[in-house]
């Protein structure tokens, strides 16, 4: 009978326990809580701090708190900094969310810059995202020094070795012309988009140079392997890039364009893994055939120093970039040729009454096809013997490259060393964005230039003209390895597809001038149709 009062107790004590234990639990709460409010303070005030422009360094548009001017560049960034230029001059500072960044605007303030001091502007941004995708090896992404100069040597050499030095390359990439017109010509004249035919014929010449052998059109895993690139292009310039370089933290998101990019990048490794294991059976060391022998066998040499910088990894990112900078760079100077010449029928050379858009006004016409017809004939397919004595054609080939921006920014680059320009204090590492759509469009050295003029790269007496403002290769030590490669195929691929066919709009098409954007600016999707000239 006495139990009972304490049974009736029990209850009373648990709940008093359970009292305690919610108050030690809150009371615990509170201080994570409070502790996690501390960090972020602290983190912020840091981040702040990082946005603070050094002593000295040029002036430029007042940054955001946290995202500085990350969303100023979210549409079409090289026309933005370019107006930006106007106010704050040539030179001027950009926040990308507490990364100290240094614009260059206009033919002088770049040339002064990359030419000559080159070696100072010749270094790599240290950025999340170059480290996440690269490390910060390979070819391109790689920093200014003694791994940048090895594989650059072995590139450039590879180039000449297996490309363009040979004079067998020409007629490989005159082979490759004729894969090109004649799967065109499979279409009957009836619209097609062009994209992908012209992808795989450029991309089929950097294959001959890594791999020794081209990919044939409907080569479904390799075809996919490029959309990849082509898309990684277009996601590495987004605001996602931007804010993963800004903040790294939010790869912890699983959502994002950033998380898109990372599964493209593991995606393409392990297919570019299989394609060089594929590709060095058979090999003979000091003998080799291709890139990839080329590379492997300078890691064997170089096997018993540790500093040297080739190694599996290095060689499949050096890879992935020879390809992706190879391929989408030609692909879409060429796709923006063809809309031009759709556009513009006068300087083609169809006979046909002119296609008006706003703002385009109409143009002294001339005839890339009679250029053509005089100089080559149709009897046998253009050299490169021909181009002295294609001036218009050059012209126009030159006149789209200016006009269309293809890398309207270049890679993003860094000070190597403190550098001094025009007296602004510009510290090393800092990020250097060269803006070389501003190059093309520079009132100094243009006339008109939003307007589409071939001319303007002509004398009086018709021969053609080289302008010192014209840099769609870049400029100084990181200037475009592959730009030989690159005009070769503009004017081989260019002349033998206007040697064969006239290039039109289907009826009632009026197609969008606005470019995609990414790190390339790259034509919308269009359709045109291919029409023989020649039976």
């Amino acid at each position: 009978m006495k139990s009972r009062p304490l049974e009736a107790a029990r209850p009373a004590c648990c709940v008093c326990a359970t009292a305690d234990i919610l108050r030690l639990h809150g009371h615990a709460c509170v201080t994570i809580a409070r502790l996690l409010v501390a960090v972020l303070a602290v983190l912020l005030v840091r981040h702040l701090v990082k946005q603070r422009r050094p002593r000295g360094s040029p002036p430029g548009p007042t940054p955001l708190p946290l995202i500085g001017n990350i969303w100023s560049l979210a549409s079409e960034p090289h026309v933005y900094l370019k107006k930006q230029s106007e106010i704050h001059g040539p030179i001027f500072s950009l926040d990308l969310g507490g990364i100290p960044a240094v614009v260059l605007n206009g033919y002088d303030a770049i040339k002064e810059c990359l030419l000559y001091q080159g070696e100072v502007f010749a270094d790599r941004p240290s950025l999340p995202l170059f480290r996440k995708m690269t490390k910060m090896g390979g070819l391109l992404n790689s920093r200014y020094g003694r791994g940048w100069i090895e594989h650059r040597k072995l590139a450039v050499n590879s180039f000449r070795y297996f490309g363009t030095g040979q004079k067998v390359f020409e007629g490989k990439i005159s082979e490759e012309c004729m894969f090109f017109v004649d799967a065109i010509d499979e279409h009957k004249g009836r619209p097609f988009d062009p994209k992908h035919l012209v992808t795989n014929a450029v991309s089929n010449i950097t294959n001959l140079i890594v791999f020794g052998e081209r990919f044939s059109y409907d080569d479904r895993e390799f075809q996919q392997m490029i959309e990849i690139f082509s898309e990684n292009v277009e996601l590495a310039a987004s605001g996602w890039a931007f804010l993963y370089n800004a903040f790294p933290w939010i790869e912890l998101l699983p959502f994002g364009k950033h998380q898109r990019l990372f599964r493209n990048a593991a995606e393409v490794y392990d297919f570019l893994l299989r394609l060089i294991e594929r590709f060095s059976q058979g090999r003979t060391r000091h003998s080799p055939r291709h890139y990839i022998d080329a590379y492997q066998d300078e890691m064997e040499q170089s096997a018993g120093d540790p500093e040297a910088s080739y190694s599996l990894e290095n060689m499949i990112f050096s890879v992935g970039e020879l390809i992706i900078a190879g391929t989408e760079t030609t692909t879409n100077a060429i796709r923006w040729a063809i809309l031009y010449m759709a556009l513009y029928p006068g300087i083609q050379g169809k006979q046909t009454t002119w296609l008006n858009l706003p703002d385009q006004p109409l143009l002294p016409t001339d005839k890339v096809q009679r250029e053509i017809d005089s100089v080559v004939g149709t009897c046998r397919p253009p050299c490169l013997e021909d181009k002295p004595r294609m001036p218009y054609t050059e012209a126009v080939l030159h006149e789209v490259l200016r006009f269309c921006n293809v890398v309207p920014l270049g890679i993003f680059r860094a000070t190597y060393e403190d550098a001094l320009v025009r007296g602004y204090s510009i510290p090393r590492g800092t990020t250097v964005i060269t803006n070389l759509y501003s190059v093309h469009f520079d009132e100094k050295y243009w006339g008109n230039p939003a307007v589409f003029s071939p001319e303007r790269f002509l004398d009086e007496y018709g021969n053609f003209i080289r302008r010192d403002a014209f840099l769609p290769f870049s400029l100084g030590k990181r200037h475009c390895l592959g730009e030989q490669l690159a005009r070769m195929e503009m004017f081989l691929f260019f002349t033998t597809l206007l040697q064969r066919f006239c290039l039109q709009f289907p009826p009632d098409f009026v197609p969008s001038l606005t470019p995609r954007l990414g790190m390339t600016l790259q034509p919308l999707p269009y359709h045109v149709c291919a029409v023989r000239r020649h039976s």
